[in-house]
């Protein structure tokens, strides 16, 4: 009998998430929901904070079916007082967590000419500002425990302008600096930050251009794969970045999009 251990066992020291857990923003739509889910049933426990209290509960019935370990957190998170309170909401179900996924966003697209202080305000406080405070409140417990995982949803927006990227493309490049910022202050002492760069995902926060056809078939004919993607599409790449196995992989953009950004 060969004593080379099995696959699963193999695998299961690679990317198990188990003793872990996690707090996802957006958790309960879109690529947020699908992260959760990936998290989840990898062995985390998972904190899902959004504002949708029907979505939400119905998320974590759906983790629960599974055998999976979820809580979650009804919040908005445009202002600083929200955040705290969600912040300190989502330590409670399960203790501080370990890994923290920033996938809660808005995607208010004003022409520029239109674009007022009001959108670039709240597009600020809850596509940057919220990862940024969240960041602070979770990661130096993670550093100082020695091991922490902090993965923002970034966009193509962050590297390139186009179809109106306006106040939003401006937010998701701080995203990006900011997993750059975090992986310099806490990456000696065990915690990871990057940053997932999807392409055009079939979303509800995409819900302007996937009403429009003749757009979404534009921008599935710029990738590679012939598609666009599908919120499953980031569900192993956000289970390598909470893992131990990307322990040496912090400070990147991680681009998730079919060959959409080299095509």
């Amino acid at each position: 009998m060969s004593d080379r251990p099995s696959t699963a066992a193999h695998l299961s020291a690679l990317f198990s998430l188990e003793g872990r857990v996690a707090v996802v923003t957006g958790g309960s739509s879109g690529i947020g929901r699908a992260i959760a889910e990936a998290l989840a049933r990898s062995g985390a426990a998972v904190v899902l904070v959004a504002r949708r209290e029907p979505e939400l509960a119905a998320t974590v019935r759906d983790l629960e079916a599974h055998g999976c370990r979820a809580a979650r957190v009804s919040a908005d998170l445009g202002s600083r007082e929200g955040v705290q309170r969600a912040a300190d909401r989502a330590a409670e179900p399960f203790g501080e967590p370990d890994i923290l996924v920033n996938a809660a966003g808005i995607n208010l697209r004003p022409p520029m000419d239109a674009l007022g202080e009001d959108v670039w305000d709240t597009t600020m406080a809850v596509n940057l500002d919220a990862p940024f405070l969240l960041g602070q409140r979770f990661g130096p417990g993670m550093a100082e425990r020695g091991f922490g995982r902090i993965i923002h949803i970034a966009s193509q927006q962050a590297f390139r302008a186009f179809v109106t990227s306006g106040a939003y493309g401006v937010s998701k490049a701080g995203l990006v600096a900011l997993a750059r910022s975090q992986a310099e202050a806490w990456s000696a002492r065990g915690l990871t930050a990057n940053a997932l760069v999807p392409g055009f995902v079939m979303t509800p926060l995409n819900a302007r251009l996937s009403s429009d056809p003749e757009r979404v078939a534009a921008l599935a004919a710029r990738t590679m794969t012939g598609r666009n993607g599908v919120p499953d599409d980031f569900a192993g790449a956000a289970v390598f970045l909470a893992s131990a196995s990307s322990a040496y992989v912090t400070g990147q953009a991680i681009f998730v999009d079919g060959g959409f950004s080299v095509h």
